[in-house]
């Protein structure tokens, strides 16, 4: 499934559900797919992570409730939260990761962190948005304020901001992309083409790196 980013499709309607996991043991022994819902986003999944004066306001913003594979080799629950434009490319990215089996630590709405990108990322939490200031740079408002970016696996694609400085701390060892490792975010692999598809920017080709971060707008 190709997705043109900005296609004039129609946004998704609310509660639609996608997919299916068949239960296990079922007859012929289907593998399990994608099963995303779709719907607007309660007070309590937003929390500290938007505000007033934030530049999307709730009302066009989504919470997607997605099944992922875990580092575990299980399929788990998992939501993110995403401006309504930009589920399409998202669930496309998402879908694909699933039929690969790229392992997402876990994916929790940013209100489950209060907000805190730092706590966030220390945790290894797979996020999109997050009304905020950029990490390691704070004159700039966050794409992840818009609703049209989203984190991957932090811990093993670390970000390196403008001053040098790793986050999370302790991920230095996965600067070195020639060492693979579990959750690894590579050029050509289902998550970067995926991405591509949807037209969504990958900030690992960025001098310095973002690793986990893709972006609508390439920021």
């Amino acid at each position: 499934m190709n997705v043109v980013r900005r296609a004039a499709a129609p946004v998704l309607a609310l509660g639609l559900t996608l997919g299916a996991v068949p239960a296990q043991g079922a007859t012929g022994g289907a593998a399990p797919q994608l099963s995303a819902t779709v719907s607007d986003v309660p007070p309590s999944k937003l929390g500290a992570s938007h505000e007033p004066g934030c530049p999307v306001p709730p009302s066009r913003l989504r919470l997607i409730s997605m099944n992922h594979w875990g580092f575990d080799g299980r399929v788990h629950r998992g939501e993110l939260i995403a401006r309504q434009d930009e589920v399409r490319p998202l669930l496309h990215v998402f879908e694909r990761a699933f039929e690969e089996r790229f392992p997402i630590r876990r994916m929790r709405v940013m209100a489950e962190y209060g907000g805190d990108d730092a706590e966030a990322m220390a945790a290894d939490n797979t996020s999109a948005f997050n009304c905020r200031r950029v990490t390691g740079d704070a004159r700039h408002l966050s794409r992840h304020s818009f609703g049209d970016a989203v984190d991957i696996n932090p811990a093993e694609n670390p970000y390196v901001d403008r001053s040098g400085r790793v986050h999370p701390p302790g991920a230095e060892q996965h600067l070195d992309r020639d060492r693979p490792a579990k959750g690894m975010i590579t050029p050509g692999d289902a998550v970067t083409t995926a991405m591509d598809d949807a037209g969504w920017e990958w900030g690992g080709r960025w001098a310095p790196p973002d690793y986990h971060h893709f972006s609508a707008d390439g920021t």
